[in-house]
């Protein structure tokens, strides 16, 4: 079936918009001829024909933004301030944001939005209200106090419904991401047996993924070349994802780890046509274009006007999907055809598909490819981010580095494999971990007014009025970085605030810091994060006992001021989209040669 390009649907929602005054033109024309027995003037037709449409769009913003006026007024409130626009639709500022995504500024420019007007700001572009914000209680408002006020979207919105979900509906579907109400709390019902303890803290997957990436790491180590950290450790958890969730592994990490693109090997073997490879690098391309189509509100289709970028990608995605969907709904048919498939279906096979998630999709939807990717994301990405940055932060911090390496050795040696109890008395890796995501995590969400909505005001200051219908994104990651909110080094990385006299801002108010969200849709798979990245760093640890950066193969782009994410000095570029990730076009992270063999200098490229 072919598909319509985006840019035509879109002109086609719109058309009532553009007609409607243009008939209005021609029925004015038609009744002047009628009054004055004469056709109407030349220059006025041609000015009824061009006229009626911005006329029309200028006399709806004025309208809009008078009537909110009044509507915050009579509830005693005030609207968010906002951003001062050169061009008509805040043109101006559209492109300041997609070029400060193009070059990785992750916090820019809303760091220094918020820096002139406030932690709240209306960003508006493309004519669409989007009130930004930083501030802990309008935060805690949209995913709590206030939850059943604001929604990312659902498949049964029309074209009218909420932007977040229409933008980014090629790559969630309907999943638990991407969906409200009674759909949302069947896939969160669903899924949340599968992270109780007593599954999250059986460590065999991830010992055994774990040893198979370090092992090819000290190899790779040993024949004198660096290993990029990144790319093993998104293996590592897709591997461990896949396994635990669907209760098979895609073995990812058989394909090996990639070479540094300036070494001998990296200049004549590819590493892209594993299919888990292809799997991962299609997954990261819709994520990115998803984020990218975020600035562009609900006209995006007109910046994708032949063809939809992620669907492309998320094709390709499917195809390393489907097999896995295939094998489990077959095995569920010949397990619910009982006598005559009798011996085609081990024991073994029943048992792990009913044990695992996957099993659970397949009985309850069919198997929805939606949930499916929602699950992936979650359980391979942000994991693998983290520890991303949790590693090159450890590279530029070697007192950190051997105070956590310290505390590992001292509660389970040189080799033990840790344990629930081991991992859960590791204050100080917990400190580090939470260090890493309050200084290296991006997290840029977004909802959607679904009535209106009165918000605290900030300092003392009057309420907020949010209207319906309007875009409430907001940034986590800056929220993180509010000096006001977490003392004069808020932009230092130092675990230590999550143990000395520093907690007091967090004890204060605890919604200053959300690595997993908050309110009805925390992540369910928070411990399970927590318990992965511990267990990793712990064999990484008792394996290794240095980290340093192979700058030698390093290209970074120039030195910014802007941003409020990594530091301008920082020796790898930091890019975003769903998740933060180091830029393998320009640096990344990796390992270089070991100073001893015994005990092995981890480093990253």
């Amino acid at each position: 079936m072919v598909e319509i390009p985006p840019g035509l649907v879109h002109i086609g929602r719109q058309l009532p918009r553009l007609v409607l005054p243009l008939v209005f033109a021609y029925a004015s024309s038609w009744a002047w001829a009628i009054v004055f027995e004469e056709p109407a003037p030349r220059w006025l037709m041609v000015s009824a024909c061009l006229f009626p449409v911005p006329l029309a769009m200028t006399c709806g913003v004025l309208y809009t933004h008078l009537r909110d006026r009044r509507e915050a007024a009579r509830r005693g409130a005030i609207l968010a301030p906002r951003v001062k626009s050169r061009w008509p639709g805040g043109f101006d500022i559209l492109l300041s944001i997609a070029q400060e995504f193009r070059k990785g500024d992750i916090g820019s420019p809303f760091d220094q939005y918020c820096q002139e007007y406030g932690p709240i700001v209306n960003i508006r572009t493309m004519f669409e209200d989007r009130i930004f914000t930083t501030e802990p209680e309008h935060i805690k408002a949209i995913l709590s106090t206030q939850f059943d006020s604001f929604e990312k979207g659902s498949c049964f919105h029309n074209c009218s419904g909420p932007v977040f979900w229409d933008q980014l509906s090629a790559l969630l579907g309907t999943g638990v991401f991407n969906s409200d109400g009674e759909i949302w709390k069947f896939h969160r019902t669903m899924a949340r047996p599968f992270f109780s303890k007593d599954r999250i803290s059986h460590f065999d997957i991830f010992e055994k993924h774990a040893k198979d990436a370090l092992n090819q790491a000290k190899a790779r180590l040993q024949e004198g070349h660096p290993v990029d950290f990144q790319d093993m450790v998104y293996r590592f958890t897709l591997d461990s994802a896949t396994e635990f969730l669907f209760g098979k592994s895609v073995h990812s990490l058989s394909a090996g780890l990639v070479y540094s693109k300036n070494s001998q090997p990296g200049k004549h073997r590819d590493f892209t046509n594993h299919s888990a490879d292809i799997f991962a690098h299609a997954l990261a391309e819709a994520q990115s274009q998803a984020m990218l189509r975020t600035n562009f509100g609900s006209s995006w289709r007109l910046a994708e006007f032949w063809s939809d970028r992620i669907r492309k990608e998320m094709e390709v995605c499917y195809r390393f999907i489907d097999p896995i969907l295939k094998n489990a709904l077959e095995t569920k048919r010949m397990i619910k055809e009982g006598d005559q498939y009798t011996g085609q279906v081990s024991t073994e096979e029943k048992e792990g598909l009913e044990d695992t998630l996957l099993g659970h999709l397949v009985n309850c939807t069919e198997g929805k490819m939606d949930e499916i990717v929602n699950i992936l994301i979650a359980g391979r990405d942000t994991t693998a981010s983290t520890l991303t940055s949790l590693i090159y932060m450890l590279s530029q911090h070697p007192d950190i580095l051997n105070r956590l390496r310290a505390e590992v050795l001292s509660k389970v040696g040189n080799s033990r494999r840790p344990t629930y109890d081991d991992v859960r008395e590791m204050r100080y890796m917990r400190a580090v971990i939470n260090g890493t995501i309050a200084r290296l995590t991006h997290s840029l969400l977004c909802r959607t007014s679904t009535e209106a909505v009165v918000w605290p005001g900030v300092n003392g200051g009057p309420p907020i009025y949010i209207p319906p219908k309007t875009q409430t994104p907001f940034s986590v990651l800056l929220m993180h970085r509010r000096k006001e909110l977490w003392g004069p080094d808020a932009d230092i990385f130092d675990p230590d605030r999550f143990l000395d006299e520093r907690l007091k801002y967090l004890v204060s108010n605890p919604f200053i810091f959300l690595p997993f969200s908050a309110g009805p849709r925390i992540c369910i798979g928070q411990q399970f994060a927590y318990h992965e990245m511990s267990f990793f760093l712990v064999r990484l640890l008792q394996t290794f006992s240095s980290i340093t950066l192979a700058v030698d193969v390093q290209t970074r782009r120039g030195e910014s001021t802007k941003g409020m994410g990594p530091n301008p000095r920082d020796k790898v570029t930091f890019r975003r989209h769903v998740v933060l990730y180091v830029d393998v076009s320009t640096g990344y992270p990796s390992f270089i040669q070991p100073r001893k063999l015994s005990t092995v200098a981890f480093s990253l490229i």
